[in-house]
């Protein structure tokens, strides 16, 4: 029997057998399945299973599983239930609509305050995007590293590779648009013509006030008012509209009243709010040095755990779009980083085969910048592990901070983020990950972990 199909037959048994399912689906690193009858699932015995790193009751129950294996397994399952699995953001904590788990209550008065929720609906807008940013950003930091190391960037190939990478952040402020207005109820059709108002090059040949606009001026934050703008008002001029002329009146006064707004208003709002954004997180940087990096990196896994880190991801793309580069990316990588050096420590120290095991095939992955199933298998339940880890990351984060270390794009973290921080800095920002590393390992080793936590596991 294939291990994905074991896998799969071994978690249905404990979830109650195939007929308890009423729902399946699979992120990145997690399967996701909705049980008919909570009563019937026995979670200490799915934590038993060879292979399942951790489990995470929200309002759905996400079995952690590690990318690559997770989709195979969910095939399997949707194979023996004959529920058709669905892929889902990682992030999504409920994938099956009207589901309403014994969990529900208490997770959302933990994640109902304003500034979670705010960060959740940025994060739902970029994580479908993720994975073509994450791509592009490797693609151009390589053909970076090819140039830097001697090739002729007047070459074809170069030119090709440079258009391939760099692509999408040309047009990003049209899929963001999009996803904005799905998200808040409006035509992504809309979105993506209002993001267009923000990057559309004539903005060079409009002067209002006497001032020539600039192109992209307010970035993805001016791209998300207009979008949260013209969603809002399509909803409100479509209760007025007669539906036989809905099609016609509603998106065309929807997208001119918001071109309007945008170039009086929202863009001008939009750089404001960016200029405030980018400046202060720079000046915090660099005023605060070393303790800022300290700070960040060491304060960034617990956001990593609620999902809310992917909310960063316009301030990330802002200050690229503003400088050129982001110095908070490599700071914040070393959120990884620390749980590496602390899964080592807990490898070499625990006599655990189980633990051992669920190490062993974190590692690797966490190496590459996917933290989760280190995270939720590892260092979070046994507590202690997940605050020095934390430590270790918060010395990786001073070094990075100290030396200045910027990408020229986003993408993962971990060693792949090499190829997107200046190639001047590659191997000081390599070296940042080993201390990183280092040091989570010595926190743990130390004072992070004792066998008797590891009963249990």
């Amino acid at each position: 029997m294939r291990n994905e199909e074991r896998l799969a037959r071994e978690i249905l048994e404990q979830l109650g057998g195939p007929n308890n399912i009423a729902d399946v689906a699979s992120c990145m690193t997690r399967l996701r399945v909705k049980p008919a009858d909570y009563s019937k699932v026995n979670l200490a015995g799915i934590k038993k299973i060879d292979g399942v790193l951790g489990v995470v009751e929200e309002e759905t129950l996400q079995i952690i599983l590690g990318p690559g294996i997770v989709t195979k397994v969910a095939n399997e399952v949707s194979e023996i239930t004959g529920k058709t699995s669905r892929l889902v953001d990682e992030d999504d904590p409920n994938p099956f609509e009207g589901l309403a788990g014994r969990t529900k209550d208490d997770l959302n008065k933990k994640n109902a305050t304003p500034f979670k929720l705010f960060l959740r609906r940025i994060a739902s807008i970029f994580i479908p995007l993720i994975p073509a940013i994450v791509a592009s950003g490797l693609i151009a930091g390589i053909t970076n590293v090819i140039v830097r190391s001697g090739a002729d960037p007047e070459s074809s190939m170069i030119q090709i590779l440079n258009l391939i990478g760099w692509g999408i952040f040309g047009y990003l402020g049209v899929f963001v648009g999009i996803n904005t207005a799905r998200e808040f109820g409006g035509s992504p059709a809309l979105g993506g013509a209002a993001g267009i108002l923000i990057i559309n090059p004539g903005l060079a040949n409009i002067t209002l006030f006497g001032e020539a606009l600039v192109p992209g001026r307010g970035g993805l934050i001016g791209v998300m008012l207009a979008a949260v703008f013209i969603a809002m008002l399509e909803k409100r001029i479509r209760k007025f509209v007669p539906s036989s002329l809905d099609i016609i009146f509603t998106p065309t006064l929807s997208l001119l009243i918001t071109g309007v707004a945008t170039l009086f208003v929202l863009q001008p709002v939009g750089g404001f709010v960016s200029d405030l954004i980018t400046k202060g997180l720079l000046g915090l940087i660099d005023m605060g040095g070393i303790f800022a990096g300290l700070i960040l990196a060491g304060t960034f896994l617990p956001l990593v755990v609620t999902g809310l880190h992917q909310g960063l991801t316009p301030v990330h793309m802002e200050l690229i779009n503003t400088i050129g580069d982001d110095p908070l990316l490599p700071i914040l990588a070393m959120g990884g980083a620390g749980q590496v050096g602390a899964a080592f420590a807990i490898y070499f120290k625990t006599k655990n085969e189980r633990l051992k095991k669920v190490i062993k095939g974190g590692l690797p992955v966490g190496m590459l910048g996917i933290g989760e199933p280190l995270i939720f298998g590892v260092t979070l339940p046994l507590g202690r592990p997940f605050i020095t880890a934390c430590l270790g990351a918060a010395v990786g984060g001073a070094f990075q901070a100290f030396f200045k270390i910027a990408t020229i794009a986003i993408g993962v973290s971990g060693i792949p983020l090499a190829f997107l921080v200046h190639t001047n800095q590659i191997l000081l920002y390599l070296l940042g990950l080993l201390i990183a590393y280092v040091f989570g390992f010595i926190f743990t080793w130390t004072f992070g972990f004792k066998e008797e936590m590891a009963k249990g596991i």
